[in-house]
């Protein structure tokens, strides 16, 4: 019973008036870019050449779609992002001020997600639903908070795997390759122990002799 063409005029005036909005946004992320990244030499090079600021910028206006409840273009918009970035952001994320993602290529960022302002990410990272609710026929339950709330201040380092819904508190430090399923406390750092490295010297073979 949806008048499509009455719903897509209004949806298109009320994301043309959030685009200054938007565009502040993004000129955070790029700040945030430039201060996290000591290879970046420019604004200029972070705005024509990160793949994070092209996936956040269509991340900002896809979610302002997603949650005017616009069907399939928020999701073509943020799959045409992960094609060309790497970067995997559902629309529904919702992500706060001055968001980096570093290198970027593997991060995934589910729909439930909940990301403060100033947080940091590497590459690899997965903000992920632990487990799925499923009705009598086994079929998965839609809907509900699945995924990590990530709060102000964060760094998640490359490859960690958040999932469920869990708290990431404010200030918090994920090392790298480590595997969180339970909430974690303000301020608190957590990592990995160091793998046991095991090195092997390759015996070189005497060269053959020809035969007469």
């Amino acid at each position: 019973d949806c008048q499509c063409e009455k719903k897509g005029q209004e949806v298109a005036l009320e994301l043309l008036g959030q685009l200054p909005c938007i565009r502040e946004l993004l000129k955070g992320d790029v700040r945030a870019a430039f201060d996290g990244d000591p290879a970046a030499k420019s604004y200029e090079e972070i705005v024509i050449s990160y793949p994070c600021i092209t996936a956040i910028a269509v991340h900002r206006i896809a979610h302002e779609l997603f949650v005017r409840e616009v069907p399939l273009i928020p999701r073509i918009m943020s799959e045409c992002a992960h094609a060309k970035t790497g970067i995997d952001i559902h629309p529904g994320a919702r992500i706060g001020e001055n968001f980096f993602i570093d290198h970027g290529t593997g991060v995934v960022i589910g729909e439930t997600t909940i990301i403060g302002n100033n947080v940091k990410i590497y590459q690899g990272a997965t903000l992920g639903a632990l487990s799925f609710r499923r009705d009598e026929r086994g079929r998965i339950i839609k809907g509900g908070k699945r995924h990590p709330t990530i709060e102000d201040d964060v760094t998640i380092y490359a490859e960690a795997t958040i999932l469920g819904d869990v708290t990431i508190g404010k200030g918090a430090v994920i090392g790298g390759n480590t595997w969180i399923k339970e909430s974690v406390a303000p301020g608190v750092t957590v990592w990995s122990s160091t793998p046991e490295l095991i090195y092997r010297k390759i015996k070189k073979t005497q060269p053959r002799t020809s035969q007469t």
